[in-house]
């Protein structure tokens, strides 16, 4: 075992001779060309990296921009089909309020009509009648009543036109009402 022991420190003192040799130094060359190698990579990739850096937020920035026109095109087109909904809704509505109206103005009518009061086409019959009457009456006395020419100076409005005719047709004759509810059928139709 001894010869084997030598040869085996012999075998150390060989190795190491061969690390000395030529190959040796080709490996710490290669091991050198290597590090260097990743130095200038990792040097190109920081040159590259702040010029890919500003590129990429280029592209992001017109990305943003497109996306953002393209919401507010869908923003605004969704608005408009909205406006024009609620157009429409409140056509329809305003339809079914004239509708209403109509309907609740002639229940009134109705209701007044059963009540005896007179409407307003009652009440223009009535003024016209009387007029006829006073005309009438002055070609046959010559001389104007003294409600008729009260009435005609009085201002046109509502009340006075209301409250004029219904006292003359109350004091002209009650034997007259048929006449008015016939005046009443023909307005109600």
């Amino acid at each position: 075992m001894v010869k084997k022991i030598q040869k085996s420190s012999g075998d150390k003192k060989t190795s190491a001779q061969a690390f000395n040799s030529p190959l040796s130094g080709a490996i710490k060359d290669s091991a050198q060309q290597i590090w260097l190698a990743g130095l200038g990579a990792f040097s190109k990739a920081q040159e590259e990296g702040g010029k890919a850096f500003d590129t990429l937020v280029k592209e992001g920035l017109s990305i943003q921009r497109k996306t953002q026109a393209v919401a507010e095109e869908r923003i605004s087109e969704a608005t408009n089909k909205v406006s024009n909904m609620a157009t429409d809704i409140s056509s329809k509505a305003s339809g079914q309020w004239d509708k209403l109206e109509s309907i609740f103005e002639e229940r009134v009518a109705k209701a007044l009509n059963k009540l005896g009061v007179p409407s307003a086409r009652d009440v223009d019959a009535l003024i016209k009648r009387i007029d006829a009457l006073n005309q009438h009456v002055q070609q046959l006395g010559g001389k104007a009543p003294a409600r008729s020419a009260a009435r005609k100076a009085a201002p046109a409005g509502k009340a006075a036109v209301k409250a004029a005719p219904a006292k003359a047709a109350v004091k002209t004759a009650p034997a007259k009402t048929p006449a008015r509810k016939s005046t009443r059928k023909a307005a109600a139709a």
